[in-house]
């Protein structure tokens, strides 16, 4: 989120819970914090919406969701805030017996004044940082300064978030949702489907983002299995993955495949390749929409050109692959690649 000049903590509890598998503690805080302290304000609300994508949508599952109902009532005055929260607490620790909620400081959040559209709403913030950093105090005492070490919350960015608003309550109010990259394997899931129920809002960026993650596993994986590729065969088709997304406004299935993929048996098992896709990964990709540029520039950067040769070079490849020749040399007994080019840099 980009503009949060207008947003305020109204109440702010923190509880502690997490890892009910293996024995983590549940441990209730009886009242809020003390929100007029106004540093805590400046940094807080930055580190919690910040990293927030408002292109990223989602809904709350209405039926048989603790989090919709305990919400739900807070916001139609039928609840405290402080039951809200701790409600919320214990459900998180329920749900982490999976194992992947690791234990840890769930944040619950009470924020007013949040920018949607050309109105501003109250909204409610949940989240979970399980990781501390290490880092050093000074102390300045008579004969110097000290060093102490501690432990704290790094005031970068929370490893889980949602930020549910005070919108659209019939059809599961509308929130946005974030993992960090930190996030131990198996958090998305746990984080969006077993604790909060959220189910994504189908728009342009949702059909994008979905569209491009499913080229990049197909061209990486499921193209190297069905055919003969080689590594600089799935770079080029990559790239001009990602330039068809860069240079079209509209995404059409058909041209996508004549563009792109070019051959028909390969177009084929791509168009298999999505229904099992969409099956495995419980999405559904439209075969037409409008291309979200936001949802493109996330998608990039894991759509990587490099050619990784054992630990000793890295390839970029930008384009023109009919400039990069592989080959074996029989007296050493290894590959190598010849590149042409007509200037060095």
């Amino acid at each position: 989120m980009n503009d949060l000049s207008t947003v305020l903590i109204k109440s702010l509890i923190v509880h502690q819970a997490g890892n009910a598998a293996q024995g983590g503690r549940l441990f209730l805080s009886e009242k809020p914090l003390d929100m007029d302290i106004q540093d805590l304000q400046k940094f807080l609300v930055p580190f919690m919406l910040k990293p927030i994508n408002e292109a990223e949508q989602y809904r709350l599952g209405i039926d048989q969701n603790l989090v919709y109902t305990s919400i739900a009532q807070f916001f139609a005055n039928e609840n405290s805030f402080e039951k809200l929260s701790k409600q919320l607490a214990e459900h998180f620790h329920l749900k982490s017996s999976n194992a992947f909620a690791q234990s840890g400081e769930l944040f619950v959040v009470h924020f007013q004044q949040v920018p949607f559209g050309s109105q501003f709403v109250d909204a409610i913030g949940i989240f979970h940082n399980s990781t501390k950093e290490t880092y050093l105090k000074t102390a300045s005492k008579t004969a110097g300064i000290d060093l102490l070490l501690d432990e704290g919350i790094e005031l970068k960015k929370p490893e889980k978030a949602v930020l549910i608003l005070k919108q659209d309550s019939a059809e599961g109010f509308l929130a946005y949702a974030f993992e960090s990259s930190n996030a131990k394997q198996g958090d998305g899931a746990f984080w969006k489907q077993a604790y909060l129920q959220l189910s994504p809002i189908i728009n342009s960026y949702h059909n994008t983002n979905a569209a491009l993650g499913m080229c990049k596993l197909f061209i990486s994986n499921e193209l190297n299995e069905q055919f003969d590729t080689t590594k600089k065969d799935q770079i080029d088709m990559l790239q001009r993955s990602m330039d068809y997304f860069k240079t079209h406004d509209h995404f059409q299935l058909e041209e996508f495949g004549k563009e792109v993929l070019h051959h028909p048996e390969v177009i084929d098992c791509f168009n298999e390749y999505k229904q099992q896709y969409e099956v495995a990964k419980q999405v559904s990709i439209e075969e037409q929409f409008d291309i979200n540029l936001t949802a493109v520039q996330k998608q990039q950067r894991f759509f990587k050109s490099i050619l990784k040769l054992d630990k000793n070079f890295h390839i970029y490849i930008h384009g023109r692959k009919d400039l990069i020749e592989k080959g074996y040399d029989e007296k050493s007994g290894k590959h190598y690649y010849k590149l042409f080019f007509d200037e060095e840099k």
